[in-house]
Order: structure tokens, then sequence, then C-alpha cells
């Protein structure tokens, strides 16, 4: 697969801002801008934005930010699965992972998250993948937002279903582990049935294994 990128831009006005969605962007751009040191919910910012950097020249891989004169509050990532799970298995270059998404802290109320979710799915050739994204309530702002894993795992459904995503089953165990984690995927228009059935397979690996 050839993977084609094609940019896309929004804006949203706050009552002193104006916020900029916009992606893919490469690494080029990107180092032109600034990272919100608030970003910190996987590792630490600067290393956070390192990897955005690296991720933004894989062949596959998109960053869509969230940016306020060219300052970055929040971010997406798509790329393919990480070699070491099992969402990677067979090295299908149809199946992407929303692999993060983050907002800054004090920009949570403008609705950036579904905003740059919207976006990335603009791109005709998203519909030639399989997205997925894994919710394990161990990376929720339980404390910040004030709910529990449940209502927060609904907050995360309700959200991810504005790009065209759906809850999926799997007997992967750590999505099984606990009741809260949830598996959901956005199937693209042009994914064939030998590509579902191939995801299928992944979904529920070793079923037949005792």
């Amino acid at each position: 697969m050839r993977h084609q990128k094609h940019y896309f831009k929004t804006e949203t006005k706050t009552d002193t801002d104006t916020v900029i969605i916009e992606g893919p962007l490469d690494s080029e751009t990107l180092k032109s801008y600034t990272f919100d040191d608030n970003l910190n919910a996987f590792r630490r910012p600067s290393e956070q934005f390192q990897a955005l950097l690296e991720i933004a020249d894989l062949p596959e891989g998109r960053i869509i930010v969230s940016q306020i004169d060219k300052h970055i509050v929040g971010y997406i990532i798509l790329l393919h699965p990480d070699p070491l799970e099992r969402w990677s298995d067979g090295n299908h270059e149809f199946i992407m992972e929303l692999g993060a998404i983050e907002v800054a802290h004090q920009h949570r109320s403008l609705g950036l998250a579904g905003k740059m979710l919207e976006l990335s799915v603009r791109d005709n050739f998203v519909e030639n993948y399989i997205i997925i994204t894994t919710e394990y309530y161990w990376h929720w702002d339980l404390k910040n937002s004030g709910l529990d894993v449940y209502e927060y795992k609904n907050l995360m459904i309700r959200l991810m279903q504005r790009a065209g995503f759906e809850v999926f089953q799997t007997n992967d165990p750590e999505i099984t582990g606990h009741p809260a984690n949830t598996l959901m995927a956005r199937i693209g228009k042009n994914i064939t049935d030998k590509e579902m059935q191939q995801f299928d397979e992944i979904r529920f690996k070793n079923r037949f294994l005792i």
C-alpha cells in the first residue's frame, strides 16, 4: 500500500484565542511549533513531542494537532500498531491504531478532542484502513474529570463515535482484564471482506485453543 496523506485545517474561536485544528503534519512543520507542558499523560512533554516528530515522517504516520499561535495544546497520533501487540499480527498495512489522543487540561472544555477526531477521518484515504483504539481505564484522567471508570468509558465511546468508531468484542487479555476497558474500531468503506476476516482473526486470536 502506498500511504497517502492530505492536509486539512479548521478552526474554533474562544473568547481570547483562535485554535487551529490541522493535519496531518510533517516533522519540519512540527519543529516550528512549541509543545504545551501540560501534555504529559503518557510521558514527559519533551519526550512526547519527540515521539510526534518521529511518527510524523513514518509512511503511514499521521499527526493531527490543535494549536494556538503555533503552540500545540492537543494532538492525535495515528500509526501502525506496536509490533509487540497482537494488533500487528500479519503486519497488515490496512490496520492502523489511534495511538494517543491528548488535550492539555486547561483547554479540555473546548471540545478539541472531538474536533481533531473528526478532522482525522476527513481524508478519503482513511477509508482504506481499519483504525482501532484500545481504551484502557488506567490512561484516563479520572481525578480531574470527577467521573468513575464507567462514566468515563461511556464518555470515550461517545467521543469516538463522532468519527465513526464502533465497539468491537475481543478476547485480548488486556481488554477483557477489566470491564471498563474497550476495543473500538472504525471500518473504512473500502475494507474488503477478506480484510475484515483478517481483523476478526486478530480480535479472537487462539479462540479454539484450550
